[in-house]
């Protein structure tokens, strides 16, 4: 029972319908089901929470005005249509940044085969049109002091927020990589997804090339150490791919 005096409303959000359920001051339950789309209204859970308003309440909720939210509570909504849109391959195209030499890393991915007799493997379809890689290069240091290190390069010693020190072997090639971005985005492209190695602890590159392409116009930026984290640079990667697909 909504004992607050406020309506509280659960919405599911799909590609064909919008069904809602309300519950309403006094304990009442109100169930709608719209059309997700349709001319006469703009979004379809918004328009859901104003009928059921305009009718429990007696007075007017004009369409063109925003909702009275002094008389909800909370709402929550789950939707399929991003799902529909992954798996259908429909959402916008995503150019992944990613740190030079690990192009195919996300094709390759971790190797499973669920299928592993099968003749003929199917695999799916990426989640990116387009890569870049990007010139920049950082190296967990090892306490053996066994890595090969680029001749005559200048080494800088940063520590992580995984309390891990790391070397940045190179920095980010910013000329090359304002001139790679603004191709990508001269092609119509305005998502990218930038996922470096090591960016799960030391953010400071992604963030650079994430104000790179924000100057350059793209529109939607999703940066791996802000969306996900995490050792791993494959699901890490695939994730963040998802976050703008």
């Amino acid at each position: 029972m909504a004992e607050s005096g406020k309506f509280r409303f659960a919405i599911d959000r799909g590609g064909t319908f919008t069904d809602v359920i309300a519950l309403c001051p006094g304990g009442k339950v109100r169930v709608m089901k719209l059309l997700s789309e349709d001319p006469s209204y703009s979004d379809a859970p918004r328009e859901a929470i104003r009928r059921i308003l305009e009718e429990e309440t007696g007075r007017p909720h004009p369409a063109d005005k925003p909702v009275d939210t002094s008389l909800v509570e909370w709402i929550r909504m789950g939707t399929t249509v991003a799902t529909n849109a992954l798996l259908e391959r429909k959402g916008e195209p995503v150019a992944l940044v990613i740190t030079q030499g690990f192009r195919d890393l996300l094709e390759i991915g971790n190797q499973q085969r669920p299928r592993i007799f099968d003749l003929a493997i199917q695999r799916p379809e990426l989640l990116y049109k387009e890569i870049v890689e990007v010139e920049e290069r950082v190296v967990l240091q090892r306490a053996d002091d066994s890595l090969s290190r680029p001749a005559n390069a200048r080494i800088e010693l940063i520590k992580g927020t995984s309390g891990d020190i790391f070397e940045v072997w190179r920095p980010v090639n910013v000329p090359k990589l304002r001139v790679d971005l603004q191709a990508v985005y001269d092609r119509g492209i305005r998502s990218v997804a930038v996922v470096l190695m090591h960016s799960y602890t030391f953010e400071n590159h992604e963030i650079q090339i994430g104000r790179i392409a924000e100057d350059i116009g793209f529109t939607n930026i999703s940066l791996s150490c802000q969306v996900m984290p995490m050792v791993r640079i494959v699901p890490r990667g695939q994730t963040t791919c998802v976050g703008k697909a």
